[in-house]
């Protein structure tokens, strides 16, 4: 059974902006919004305003705190930018990660699309906790989107490959991954450890080597056995050195 990806707004800016995306959402059909910590408060009457008949859409919008609570049931999360990374993680097109997305979904996968603030679009820690980076190929000179076009671009793509027969992109139709609520706490568990072994040194280069560690966690195609073999490793090693 195919599951319609959740449209994930970080931290957006104007209540116009949102009220737009929810629109191009619904004229694509599609209906799962999440909201992380808008500037100006949630509801928005701005946004209501903007979305027409999509109202809908924002009434049963969630309202999350942080990203990484938005996506904690996300399986294979996608993140829009623009700009540049030094974070090492597959980048596709919009035709590309919809179709990969796609894939996902028709095997029941839950999948996630983060769209970033409109002044500054996604920031790196944001970015870390994708599994994919989705890049419009915009005019270099001139790459800022807006994040109602953005949202209508992905929505678009995912309408335009609509197929009762998913795309062959991957063969693991068995493979039970782990969700982000999974993954997040193996990374809890690893920081634990390796902070209790001084591995974070020195202090200060600490905050750089938690954010690589999350993004290859993310970046890996964990399944729920990957994620517990980890865990049974890091407490075997623990007992065993405290003998």
């Amino acid at each position: 059974m195919s599951i319609e990806p959740v449209f994930i707004l970080v931290r957006p800016q104007m209540g116009e902006n949102i009220g737009a995306a929810a629109r191009a959402m619904l004229n694509f059909g599609l209906g799962r919004l999440r909201i992380v910590d808008p500037r100006d408060g949630w509801p928005n009457p701005k946004a209501v305003a903007m979305a027409s008949g999509a109202g809908r859409l924002l009434d049963h919008a969630g309202l999350f705190p942080t990203v990484a609570e938005a996506i904690r049931d996300c399986d294979y999360v996608f993140a829009t930018t623009a700009r540049g990374r030094e974070l090492t993680k597959p980048v596709m097109t919009p035709e590309r990660a919809m179709a990969h997305g796609r894939a996902l979904t028709g095997e029941g996968r839950r999948v996630g699309i983060l769209f970033g603030p409109e002044r500054t679009g996604l920031e790196n820690e944001d970015v870390a906790l994708a599994n994919a980076i989705v890049t419009v190929p915009v005019n270099p000179e001139f790459f800022s989107l807006n994040l109602a076009q953005c949202v209508l671009l992905l929505a678009y793509e995912w309408r335009r490959q609509h197929d009762e027969t998913p795309p062959e992109v991957i063969d693991m139709a068995r493979v039970d991954f782990a969700s982000g609520l999974e993954v997040e706490k193996l990374g809890d568990h690893f920081e634990e450890k390796l902070e209790a072994a001084g591995f974070f040194f020195p202090p200060e280069k600490a905050p750089g080597m938690k954010l690589n560690l999350r993004n290859m966690w993310a970046r890996l195609p964990l399944t729920r056995a990957d994620v517990q073999t980890l865990h049974g490793m890091l407490r075997q090693i623990a007992w065993k050195l405290k003998q």
